[in-house]
């Protein structure tokens, strides 16, 4: 028999009527190939390739990072379906096929290609836990964790909103502002996850950790507890600057997203909660550093060449404007309200 677990879909699989079992681009696991035999689909006419050939042909055409997020993106889709449905992590799937994806995201060299690539634009959901992962291992690396330490954190990070499988699709993908219960409702997420991951075995406890505290704040604002500074795990910590920065700088279902310098700025002054500090540093201190060179819109409209970061005052850099020096430090009404790929 064909070995196909681990493969992704070229076309969809279906059967003699007509029912789609799995449309393209999905990657197979033993529960797929379970279907398939229950309703004897022949293994030999479907046609799947392994993720590395999938990916060897596609960074020839396309961007690498982008399509490595769409790919993390539609396991992660898939995983979340096969938790909703059979109640339990395929931990093994998680493990040895969608974490190396996102770790491998995470290697790309353009951090601004990763975050382009990353900002959730339609199926939030999904893409905010494959982002989340990237940046939790990107921070990790920068904060000079060991490999363990980042594979680990890696697993976290992409897990935390696995409760999420347990909220009404109603409350997940309402376009306006949530009521008061809908929003008690959605914070339940981080319990719900918590139970679930610690229900499963072979999971370090870290990780169901991490599903419960990642919306804690180190000034007891958060939930669903309310903890304190060093009540909130390491790994939570990091966990919530990545998400906090990812979640505003996307497209969700209730929210636009934020202007870059709008982002950075309610990060520094804790409008989300107070956040590690020193965490939110090096994470920005990072990314900042990787904008000298790089093409930014600013927010009356003109396109602008970064040339210096001001040592003081770095959300607010010395840029070139076709001929013409701008600094934005001294210019305070304009900012940059993206970054340009």
């Amino acid at each position: 028999m064909r070995d196909l677990a681990g493969k992704m879909l070229k076309y969809d699989v279906t059967t003699s009527y007509g029912l789609v079992l799995a449309t393209a681009q999905t990657v197979l696991m033993e529960e797929h190939l379970d279907l398939f035999r229950q309703h004897r689909i022949d293994f030999m006419d479907i046609i799947a390739t392994s993720l590395q050939e999938q990916e060897l042909e596609d960074v020839q055409s396309q961007n690498p990072s982008g399509l490595l997020v769409r790919k993390a993106t539609q396991f992660a889709k898939d995983l979340f379906e096969l938790v909703e449905t059979q109640k339990k992590i395929p931990l093994f799937e998680i493990k040895n096929q969608l974490i190396p994806i996102v770790q491998q995201a995470a290697e790309h060299s353009d951090l601004f290609e990763i975050f382009e690539a990353i900002k959730a634009k339609d199926e939030y959901t999904h893409q905010h836990n494959v982002g989340v992962g990237i940046l939790s291992t990107l921070i990790g690396k920068w904060l000079q964790m060991n490999d363990q330490e980042v594979a680990l954190l890696t697993l976290a990070a992409t897990l935390h909103d696995i409760g999420k499988v347990k909220i009404p699709q109603d409350i997940l993908r309402k376009p306006g502002k949530l009521t008061k219960e809908e929003f008690d409702e959605m914070k339940q997420h981080t319990v719900r996850g918590y139970n679930l991951l610690r229900e499963t075995k072979g999971l370090n406890y870290k990780v169901s950790l991490v599903a419960l505290q990642h919306h804690e704040r180190l000034d007891g604002s958060g939930y669903p507890m309310g903890l304190k500074d060093s009540q909130i795990d390491r790994f939570s910590r990091i966990v919530a600057v990545a998400d906090v920065f990812h979640a505003m700088s996307s497209k969700r279902p209730h929210q636009d997203m934020m202007p870059f310098y709008e982002v950075v700025r309610q990060m520094r002054e804790g409008l989300f909660g107070e956040l590690d500090p020193h965490i939110v540093s090096v994470f920005l201190t990072n990314m900042i550093r990787g904008l000298v060179g790089r093409k930014v819109k600013l927010t009356d409209g003109r396109w602008a060449d970064v040339v210096y970061i001001n040592p003081t005052d770095d959300t607010n850099p010395l840029v070139k404007i076709d001929d013409t020096f701008v600094d934005l430090s001294r210019e305070r009404h304009i900012h940059i309200k993206e970054v340009v790929v």
